[in-house]
């Protein structure tokens, strides 16, 4: 098991005011995940689901964001980004609070296609998140921050085979892959390579 130290202590407003408020087109990319933040008790905390196990997802039993695929008549990313959060998790865009931040873009390839990545701060206790289709969410959680710092082997089934991969275990949830790169991204930890920085660099208009 390996730790890095932890940056910082940032609010979430600190994590959301790197990125503006965007709506990208749909041709940027096949689906859309959304980072939910709120502050936890003593770190910021992301809203995490796992899949039900279902032999026809590829994804099947796996850490993930709330997130999908484009679908015809969404106009943009955001509307996808929002439509999948409610019907995974619950959350429709009163919940939070403020708007989607456009952060970037990935490619999963895994999946064969490229997600845009969005953000938002959870607004005032409205309802609390749940699966919304229990046929594709099993669970729901919320993942500290700090929790990222750690990385530990573990045997996974990969487009190679069955692999150790670099993970986050908690709280018996097993987050690596496309999603543990995500948040890392996110979160500005170093690669597993120690060789390359942030994917998503500030994007917000600087203070005169």
């Amino acid at each position: 098991m390996t730790a890095v130290p932890a940056p910082a202590s940032r609010s979430v407003a600190d994590w959301l005011g790197r990125f503006p408020e965007e709506r990208p087109p749909v041709l940027l990319a096949g689906a859309a995940v959304t980072l939910v933040l709120r502050q936890g008790a003593g770190d910021v905390e992301v809203l995490l689901i796992e899949r039900t196990v279902r032999s026809e997802d590829p994804a099947s039993g796996q850490v993930a964001l709330p997130g999908g695929h484009v679908e015809e008549g969404d106009g943009n990313l955001a509307v996808t980004a929002a439509r999948e959060m409610e019907e995974e998790v619950g959350l429709a865009l009163g919940d939070l609070a403020g708007p989607l931040h456009y952060v970037g873009t990935d490619y999963a390839a895994r999946f064969g296609l490229r997600v845009a990545v969005f953000a938002a701060a959870l607004g005032p206790p409205r309802r609390a998140p749940f699966p919304g289709n229990a046929e594709e969410v099993a669970h729901v959680f919320w993942l500290p921050r700090a929790a990222l710092d750690e990385t530990r082997p573990v045997l996974q089934d990969t487009p190679r085979g069955a692999l150790a991969v670099p993970a986050t275990v908690y709280e018996g949830h097993v987050v690596w892959g496309f999603t543990r790169r995500l948040l890392r991204q996110f979160f500005e930890l170093p690669a597993e390579d120690g060789a390359l920085g942030p994917a998503f660099p500030s994007r917000a208009t600087p203070t005169p």
